[in-house]
């Protein structure tokens, strides 16, 4: 696995000076720009297949024999592959269209399927989606945007796809779950891995739809058949390993860490639950989720097919109650009693759970759902694919809904259905979660993190227990917990000055990975905030070479001081003229200035969390800030 950190400080001394802190940034496992899925170009690709009634074959295929492909030729990006795979996928994204003749389906292309290692831009998948209920075409690359922040997500782009010379429309690339996906996240690819769909299909030939089993990881009993409907296994074998998670869930949840990554759950649903997310495991429909089981055992959630984010095409006749879904509720635990999730039962009912779902709620929501930020991404993508969907018959929506779908949702007269706007939703879901009564409720404040001669510092407000969670596991997982002190032992210096102190373990030398947990009766705060995806490693970083390790011990450290703060606020270790916006939690731009060097006022502030970003001639940075 390409570990890549980001050193945080050199403020380690005697017997320890070889050691640094750093920071693990998974964000750089993605592909850089110039990759199959960069998103500042769209590129075209074109199909062409021996058989020019390569339609009627493969649609005969996808409700006959699935797994058929046939043979084509492929030109993309200037590079010709010869006898690619190809065959139909989806599901209601496959129906739709057919039921009206449309040639624009759902594409499934596999480059080594007939010569072993060929590969397109080095990935040997190719999964095109066909944007059928998006008018904008950018539902799921910024869900995809927001989602990889917090745990691993596949990549999204456009393409333009042509097919047999003429142009079929516009495309959503998306990354595929497959070895080359594991190995990029996880290091390794031989684990136990199923996608989480139910076998219900929205149509066959005759138009007739069948139903499913429902991935809830419900107990069905000891017979693996029993679960053949509601999981399909990708890898040679796991039934039993399936079974074993689900059993646990069932009868021993206390056993469950060892099976599961439990936070990695607590950040997908998280997610869901922010952006609105409704087809997923905590929304309307269980499904949309791979399950992969790593070296050490653990199940890993995978979040898949993120069209339906922002409300998406779930929103339906709720177009004439929107809050249906915009105030949908984040502890939403199922439709009935027959309806049961164990995994959202389990979360909601255990409190240091509970708390920690929470947390990464408010994370996401401090870090993610800025509506400038959303539609300045939204408008970069729409500009250089403008022309192809405009020139896209095969597309079931107008250029009209290509923009207006963005800032709101519409009523389509023609399909009869109502479809949710990105920012509108965006709006009302912050608004909703803001003013929620377990969300907006104090949490923990958690300053800068030091090492000094092998105790580590952090200073902390509103905190009842600062636990460091640490691990010397070499995938980050099952974390102890070591609880920090603030009362002059230990290696802290001043009893209750509000610094919390612990010797780092000395595990024989090896790396300690860890992050900060802080508690108080209401709330959980984590550092890093996107904790466990994100961590601290406390080591040795000797024959370790570039670009592995970079420093950045020049960066400016800023607070805010007081925080929280009542009437006024200054930002210490900040440059003087250094530009500073404080926006509210809805990502509203509040304030806008430059730091003068005396004490900002904020006494006509309401109450609450506010974020100040600060405009370093570097890095922009977020801290958040609490008025009361």
């Amino acid at each position: 696995m390409r570990y890549f950190i980001t050193s945080l400080a050199f403020l380690l001394t005697g017997s320890f000076s070889s050691q640094v802190l750093t920071l693990f940034d998974p964000q750089t496992l993605y592909d850089e720009d110039g990759g199959l899925f960069d998103p500042t170009v769209v590129r075209e690709l074109h199909i062409n297949f021996e058989n020019d009634d390569y339609h009627n074959i493969l649609t005969e295929g996808f409700f006959n024999t699935p797994s058929m492909r046939i043979p084509a030729s492929i030109t993309f990006n200037g590079a010709t592959l010869d006898s690619v795979g190809v065959r139909y996928k989806g599901n209601s994204t496959f129906c739709l269209p057919t039921q009206q003749n449309n040639v624009k389906v759902p594409y499934n292309l596999d480059m080594n399927y007939w010569i072993s290692g060929q590969k397109l831009m080095d990935y040997n998948k190719v999964k095109l989606a066909n944007a059928w209920l998006d008018p904008t075409y950018c539902k799921e690359y910024i869900a995809s945007r927001i989602y990889r922040k917090y745990l691993p997500t596949p990549e999204i782009n456009l393409i333009a796809l042509h097919s047999q010379g003429n142009y079929t429309g516009l495309y959503v690339n998306t990354e595929s779950i497959n070895k080359q996906f594991l190995e990029k996240h996880f290091g390794e690819d031989e684990g136990v891995l199923f996608k989480c769909d139910g076998a219900g299909v929205f149509c066959d030939e005759n138009g007739n739809g069948t139903e499913g089993g429902t991935p809830s990881l419900a107990h069905l009993g000891s017979d693996s058949t029993s679960y053949y409907d509601s999981y399909t296994i990708k890898s040679e074998h796991g039934w039993e390993e399936l079974m074993n998670l689900i059993s646990t869930l069932e009868f021993t949840p206390e056993n469950i860490e060892d099976l599961i990554n439990m936070d990695r759950v607590m950040w997908a649903m998280a997610v869901n639950t922010v952006t609105n997310n409704l087809d997923t495991y905590n929304g309307y429909y269980v499904h949309n989720y791979y399950l992969y089981q790593d070296v050490e055992g653990r199940f890993q959630m995978i979040p898949w097919d993120l069209d339906n984010t922002f409300g998406g095409a779930i929103m339906g006749f709720s177009f004439f109650s929107p809050n249906d879904i915009y105030h949908f509720d984040p502890f939403f635990g199922g439709w009935d009693n027959s309806d049961y999730r164990p995994l959202i039962d389990l979360i909601y009912n255990t409190p240091m759970y509970r708390k920690q779902y929470i947390a990464h709620i408010k994370t996401v929501m401090e870090e993610s759902m800025n509506q400038d930020e959303i539609a300045q991404e939204i408008s970069s993508l729409q500009d250089i694919a403008s022309s192809y969907a405009s020139n896209d018959s095969n597309g079931l929506f107008s250029m009209e809904n290509y923009t207006s779908n963005v800032q709101e949702a519409f009523w389509s007269t023609g399909f009869n259905w109502g479809f949710a706007g990105i920012l509108s939703t965006i709006e009302e879901r912050m608004a909703f979660l803001s003013s929620h009564a377990e969300i907006d409720v104090p949490s923990p404040i958690l300053g800068n993190l030091s090492i000094v001669n092998g105790v580590a510092h952090i200073t902390a407000y509103d905190a009842d227990e600062i636990q460091l969670r640490w691990t010397t596991n070499s995938i980050a997982s099952n974390f102890q917990s070591t609880v920090m002190v603030d009362d002059g032992t230990q290696g802290d210096e001043f009893a209750s000055d509000g610094v919390f102190s612990i010797p780092m373990p000395n595990e024989d030398g090896a790396d300690i990975k860890f992050y900060i947990r802080a508690t108080n009766s209401e709330a959980m705060s984590l550092s890093p905030a996107r904790a466990e995806y994100e961590y601290y490693i406390y080591g040795n970083t000797s024959g370790v070479s570039d670009p592995y390790f970079y420093t950045t011990t020049n960066e400016v450290v800023w607070e805010i001081a007081p925080n929280p703060a009542s009437n006024s606020f200054a930002l210490t270790n900040c440059p003087l003229n250094t530009n500073f916006t404080i926006l509210d939690f809805q990502g509203r731009e509040i304030l806008n200035d430059l730091w003068a060097g005396h004490p900002i006022d904020i006494s006509e502030f309401s109450t609450g969390v506010y974020l100040v970003k600060v405009n370093l001639p570097t890095v922009q940075s977020t801290k958040k800030l609490v008025i009361r």
